[in-house]
């Protein structure tokens, strides 16, 4: 079935094409639904193909050989992922599961050199996404390495908002359901140090949760809590 063109007008890595090249570019690709919690693809399964999120967030889980699972990041719309080609690797490094229903774009390895030549905006943008997660990856690695769980939890709480928040009333809302064991994993703690101080912080006023549910409702204050500022 041929896929309509408005499915990528006004994506940023589709920039600049008019109707008949938005047509070529989805000439290969395929459209998929996936409902909550199923994966797109696995870690260490064969990188055949590279995908972009039309609609919905991703979970980009890596899993330790004890089987210790850690979130490394979430996928917003409109951004590509599983882009091992771009990166030379034959296997993704970790899988990508849906966090709510998600629909994603789908091309085969073999049209990412075509796509770069033919679309100056796509080859940007790809190469921008792996910059900035090598980036958001060595902010992660020093994290761990260097800060308290408070100040890392807080750290990754402000990173996601600044990703994926959506203003309300109460204050910034994480626009996707997150369990505090969807922290904990990526903050390296336990679900009773999240749970705690999350606690801690709902009665301090710097957020407000709920069942799947965070809002930022200070987000200064929390950043003082990231970068260790508070007065002993």
């Amino acid at each position: 079935m041929t896929l309509d063109r408005s499915l990528i007008a006004g994506l940023p890595a589709f920039a600049g094409l008019d109707g008949p090249g938005r047509d070529a570019v989805l000439a290969r690709a395929q459209s998929s639904r996936f409902p909550k919690d199923s994966e797109v693809f696995s870690q260490g399964a064969e990188a055949a193909s590279f995908f972009l999120l039309l609609a919905g967030h991703i979970r980009v889980v890596r899993t330790s050989p004890e089987g210790h699972q850690v979130i490394a990041r979430y996928i917003n719309e409109g951004e590509l992922f599983g882009i091992a080609v771009a990166m030379g690797r034959s296997t993704y490094p970790a899988s990508a599961v849906a966090a709510v229903d998600c629909v994603v774009l789908t091309w085969p390895n073999a049209a990412w050199s075509d796509l770069q030549a033919r679309v100056p905006s796509f080859a940007a943008s790809a190469y921008q996404t792996i910059g900035s997660r090598l980036q958001e990856t060595q902010a992660q690695v020093m994290e761990m390495s260097t800060q308290q769980v408070e100040q890392r939890i807080a750290h990754a709480l402000l990173r996601i908002v600044s990703q994926s928040g959506r203003k309300t009333d109460q204050g910034i809302e994480i626009d996707f359901p997150i369990t505090r064991q969807d922290i904990a994993e990526m903050t390296g703690t336990t679900l009773h140090t999240v749970s705690r101080l999350l606690s801690a912080w709902e009665d301090e006023g710097l957020v407000k949760g709920g069942r799947q549910r965070v809002v930022v409702t200070d987000p200064h204050g929390l950043m003082v809590v990231a970068e260790n500022r508070r007065r002993k």
